[in-house]
């Protein structure tokens, strides 16, 4: 007898109402033989143990990493017994974990070309100096950087604005400007893991360049809150805490500070929640701050208002004008709610010289989920001419874990077993308060 087709769609359920998900597999036709093979389909109750969302290894006691496999008996005398986990920080990604990673970054493709973005990527293996010209102090301790056979300093890339940067000046005037390029890459940094953090993980980047104005912050602002919104995620899970380093700047001027102690006061500011206030003012002295521009400082960088920043700095500074600009555009455009003005956010990096912005959790469980703005000298610390230019971060770590807090983590399980073999059918969809 001939074969019977047979074909089979699957809908998606909504994570939230105002949200949705686009069917990873919408239809998948196959064909079956009339002869009589067993058949069985199931779906199977499962505890999700995804990669993706596992958190990060812990050194045992013992030496060895918690979770490790227990190696199984020697099966001889001169076999030698290998770890089979991935080296600590790194991660796998089998099937289950794939439908996973592809689904979210599915997302971040869709998002970015919806915004008129075209995609690019760079080598994982970069120059070394292509980080340690203007990153900061921080990001040169975190390197996985050796010499090659050629004698040659290189490292793998810990972020992507220094190789997007690179690829602009290398493609001169055959790419016309405004460039509006993303990515979605691997990087590599030796860290501290904690939750959230590990020390490879994969980042989408969406850079403007050529655009001085801040309409160019708020469409990467609108950008990212496309993406919450496709995902589930509303304005009472995330916020973005917005300042800009051109408020830093005009405390330091007034106070006579050389503007080559810029990027390390950027970086010691930077850790301002993470390590106690006195810690913070014995680095910044420690930089060559005077006590007197350290306590103006700290005191600038409490405010959480534009007017409170007003009536300290003044209402004819660039911070000021661009920051009421910025906010003005959210609320035309309809994410203002998503704003919050925060004095303390400069972020880490040392080549930012305006606008910053960053997500994050607003219960405060989660380190900041994605960060950026504008950094319009970076350019001219690699011999080319400056170029307005913004953009931003936005790790796959940890909007995972958020996913997970909030109980939207997308689970695309499709199992079904036919004799020995196994046909995927379609695609279910659940949360992860199912498992609670």
């Amino acid at each position: 007898m001939p074969p019977t087709s047979f074909s089979c769609s699957f809908l998606t359920l909504q994570p939230r109402f105002n949200s949705y998900v686009n069917p990873i597999f919408r239809s998948l036709s196959f064909q079956l033989s009339s002869s009589p093979l067993p058949f069985n389909a199931h779906f199977s109750s499962i505890r999700l143990r995804s990669s993706l969302s596992r958190p990060a290894e812990t050194d045992s006691p013992t030496g060895g990493r918690s979770g490790a496999l227990t190696p199984g008996p020697s099966v001889g005398a001169d076999v030698q017994k290998i770890d089979v986990n991935p080296p600590k920080g790194t991660r796998d990604f089998p099937p289950e974990d794939m439908r996973l990673r592809n689904w979210l970054f599915n997302h971040f493709k869709e998002v970015s070309r919806l915004y008129g973005f075209e995609e690019v990527d760079y080598p994982v293996l970069e120059s070394e100096a292509l980080f340690t010209r203007k990153a900061g102090e921080e990001i040169k301790d975190q390197l996985y950087c050796f010499e090659d056979r050629g004698n040659r300093r290189v490292a793998l890339r810990p972020e992507l604005t220094p190789s997007l940067a690179r690829l602009v000046i290398q493609k001169g005037k055959s790419v016309p400007l405004p460039i509006k390029w993303f990515t979605v890459g691997q990087c590599w940094r030796y860290e501290r893991m904690t939750r959230g953090r590990r020390r490879e993980h994969y980042q989408w980047n969406m850079d403007i360049i050529g655009v001085p104005g801040v309409m160019a912050e708020a469409e990467l602002l609108s950008s990212i809150v496309t993406l919450f919104k496709r995902i589930g995620i509303t304005e009472s899970d995330v916020g973005f805490k917005v300042s800009s380093r051109k408020v830093l700047q005009e405390v330091l001027n007034c106070y006579s500070v050389p503007e080559h102690l810029f990027g390390k006061v950027c970086v010691i500011i930077d850790k301002i929640e993470k390590i106690p206030v006195d810690e913070i003012k014995k680095e910044l002295k420690a930089v060559g701050l005077s006590q007197e521009a350290v306590q103006k400082l700290l005191q600038v960088l409490s405010v959480k208002s534009l007017e409170e920043l007003e009536e300290r700095l003044g209402s004819s500074g660039e911070a000021i004008a661009d920051l009421k600009q910025l906010f003005s555009l959210a609320e035309k455009i309809g994410f203002s709610k998503w704003l919050q003005f925060d004095a303390s956010v400069v972020r880490g990096l040392a080549y930012y010289t305006g606008i910053v912005f960053e997500g994050f959790d607003r219960e405060g469980k989660l380190r900041a989920i994605c960060g950026g703005g504008r950094y319009d000298h970076l350019f001219s610390t690699f011999g080319a001419d400056d170029i307005a230019a913004c953009g931003f971060g936005f790790g796959d770590a940890v909007i995972v874990e958020l996913l997970k807090e909030k109980g939207l983590f997308l689970v695309n399980l499709y199992y079904y077993s036919y004799a020995p073999q196994h046909f995927c059918l379609g695609s279910c969809f659940f949360s992860f308060a199912d498992f609670a």
